[in-house]
C-alpha cells in the first residue's frame, strides 16, 4: 500500500500553517470579542468539560460536528449559525482550536481561536461554572445545567497496586 503525499512534516507545521491563518485572541482580547457580538464555542469532550468548568454563554459543540453545525448554509446546522456570525473555538490548551478555528475558515465561517483555552482563561481569572452541559447548548442557559454526563470523567488511577 502507497503512503499518502503529506502536505506537512509533522503536526507542528500542521499548526503553524493554521494559525498563520487566525487573529487569536488572549482571554481579555475574547471577552471583548464577546462584547462586540462574537460567540464562543467550546469544543471539548464531556470529561474535559466537566475536569475543567466551562464558559457561561458558550455553546457547546463537540470538534467531530463543528463544521456542520456552524456553517450557516449546512443540513445540520444550529439555529445560532448565522452569516457573518463570528466565532471564537475554545478548547483545552489552544491546540485543537487552532485547527478547528482553521478549518472552519475554510469553508467560509469568520473563526479563531483562544490563546491557551480554558486554562489560559482560568489563569486570566474569568470566571468558570461547572460542566459538562448539553451538547448543542448555551452553558447555562435555563434547562442545561450540567448534568448526568459528569460520569463520563475517566476514573481516578488507583493508589492500590493490587487494584
Amino acid at each position: 500500500m502507497n503512503e499518502p503525499e503529506a502536505g506537512f512534516d509533522g503536526v507542528e507545521d500542521l499548526l503553524a500553517a493554521a494559525r498563520a491563518r487566525l487573529e487569536r485572541l488572549s482571554a481579555s482580547q475574547a471577552t471583548l470579542a464577546v462584547a462586540g457580538g462574537a460567540r464562543l464555542v467550546d469544543i471539548r469532550p464531556a470529561w474535559q468539560r466537566a475536569r475543567d468548568g466551562e464558559i457561561e454563554g458558550a455553546l457547546v459543540v463537540e470538534r467531530n460536528h463543528l463544521e456542520w453545525r456552524l456553517h450557516p448554509r449546512s443540513p445540520a446546522r444550529l439555529s445560532w449559525a448565522r452569516p457573518g456570525q463570528r466565532w471564537i473555538v475554545v478548547c483545552a490548551e489552544g491546540y485543537t482550536s487552532s485547527l478547528a478555528a482553521a478549518s472552519l475558515r475554510s469553508i467560509g465561517v469568520d473563526a479563531t481561536d483562544l490563546i491557551g483555552g480554558i486554562r489560559a482563561w482560568q489563569e486570566a481569572g474569568l470566571p468558570v461554572v461547572p460542566g459538562p452541559s448539553r451538547v448543542e447548548q448555551v452553558v447555562g442557559a435555563a434547562g442545561n445545567e450540567a448534568g448526568a454526563a459528569a460520569a463520563l470523567l475517566p476514573p481516578a488511577p488507583r493508589s492500590d497496586p493490587e487494584g
